[in-house]
Parts: structure tokens; sequence; C-alpha cells
């Protein structure tokens, strides 16, 4: 997986992606999402690390199998709010 940090005026920006998904563009509908390196470029990072980062997230975007389902697992993300998205799923965090 594939972690970037990112602080904002409004706490920490946490995006988290498989990486066989960056570079990728997925639609569902008039949805499409991409998946930049610009945005979810960053770190490989290994389970521990993404939970910890997410944990500490005040706004989180994750897409991909891998990532997403650590999230759920991890309690972080409800299955409820998990979007398929083309061939790959997303969800959103936000605290606060």
């Amino acid at each position: 997986m594939i972690v970037a940090e990112r602080e904002t005026p409004e706490g920490l920006l946490v995006a988290v992606c498989d990486r066989e998904v960056l570079g990728e563009t997925f639609e569902s509908g008039e949805f499409s999402l991409t998946v930049t390196e610009e945005f979810y470029g960053g770190d490989d990072a290994g389970e521990q690390e993404v939970t910890n980062s997410l944990a500490r997230a005040t706004v989180a975007n994750i897409v991909g199998e891998k990532a997403v389902d650590l999230a759920v697992d991890e309690g972080i993300v409800d299955e409820a709010n998990v979007l398929e998205v083309g061939e790959t799923v997303h969800a959103q965090l936000l605290r606060m």
C-alpha cells in the first residue's frame, strides 16, 4: 500500500491506496475516480503504518481492496460506507 500524509489547516489529510490502483481511473455511472500520483503518491507502507496514519487522520481517502479492507477490519471505516467504483472500492473518513 501507499500512504501520503499532508498537514492542512483543518488537520491531517491521509491518502491511502493499493499500489496496483495508482494511476488508474475507475468509473461507475457518472462518477469517476482517478487515483493520481499527485494526490495518492507517497511512501510504501505496511499494514501497521497505514493503520497508524488512518488513526491520526482528520480526513482520509482510501482506494483499493487491500487498503479499504484494512480500514474496515481495524474499525476505522464502516463497511456500509464503502463505495464500489468500477473495479475497485473507495472510502472516505472525516473526523469532526
